[in-house]
């Protein structure tokens, strides 16, 4: 075996350290490559999560300020979405149909419906039950021919009187056209309970949807003949446009 020099022996070693040297540089370099890559994609992610509910406090926000302005009011936009969601649900009804007979429910069918007309019952402080009752009694007395799809108590409650596929006897020419609603009333002038105006609004904007129907279809007793029914909106033509605006922002 050849002897090698002491100063041979020396540079090996160095050698062998400096590889050992590079070899963990190396490594160090790798790892902090894999750190930051991983800080990288972990910075990411974080900011797309502050994102996120960055954006869903800024929404939750608006949704509060708009909420409540100082009165507690609810706003416009979030009103409109009740509306929206409200206006073609069906009211809340108690079928009580009347016996079949010729003076009141003769059982002719509704082949369509183009007009809804709003009535009064001509009878201050009468319920609900009592105005169909009188209907129903036409059919033992024989008096007149009378009768209506609906009648909405004072205190807001709604029976209807005839199915909404037969005919009513309430405004003569249109019978075979359209569905009559009788409101209830306390007051001497004809004007309606509050109660009874919600209910009357949300009725008229149901039979709306279900009928494909417009404002224009609405109308009074009165745009048909000239009877001073509904008494109030007869004589209070701006409460009457006052209505059907109320009626209009209920079905946007």
């Amino acid at each position: 075996m050849q002897k090698r020099k002491e100063g041979e022996f020396s540079h090996i070693g160095n050698t062998q350290e400096a590889r050992r040297r590079a070899r963990r540089e190396i490594r160090r370099k790798r790892r902090r490559r894999q750190v930051m890559a991983v800080r990288i994609v972990t910075g990411i992610f974080g900011l797309f999560l502050l994102g996120g509910a960055g954006f869903g406090l800024y929404r939750l926000g608006v949704f509060l300020w708009e909420s409540e302005k100082g009165d507690g009011t609810v706003s416009a936009m979030q009103e409109q979405k009740i509306i929206e969601t409200n206006h073609s649900e069906k009211p809340a009804i108690d079928e009580e149909f009347l016996t079949p007979n010729e003076y009141s429910r003769p059982g002719d069918e509704l082949p369509e419906v183009t007009e809804l007309f709003v009535h009064y019952t001509a009878n201050a402080g009468t319920s609900a039950a009592q105005n169909r009752s009188y209907f129903e009694n036409l059919g033992i007395t024989g008096e007149t021919s009378a009768s209506s799809h609906f009648v909405i108590g004072y205190d807001g409650e709604i029976i209807q009187c005839l199915p909404l596929s037969e005919i009513g006897y309430s405004v003569k020419e249109h019978n075979f056209n359209s569905i009559s609603i009788e409101c209830c009333y306390l007051s001497e002038d004809g004007k309606f309970t509050d109660a009874t105006y919600d209910s009357l609004i949300r009725l008229l904007g149901w039979l709306m949807n279900e009928y494909d129907l417009g404002i224009s279809s609405v109308k009074r007793h009165y745009d048909a003949g000239g009877k001073p029914c509904p008494l109030y909106y007869v004589e209070h033509e701006d409460a009457w446009n006052q209505l059907k605006e109320d009626l209009r922002e209920y079905i946007l």
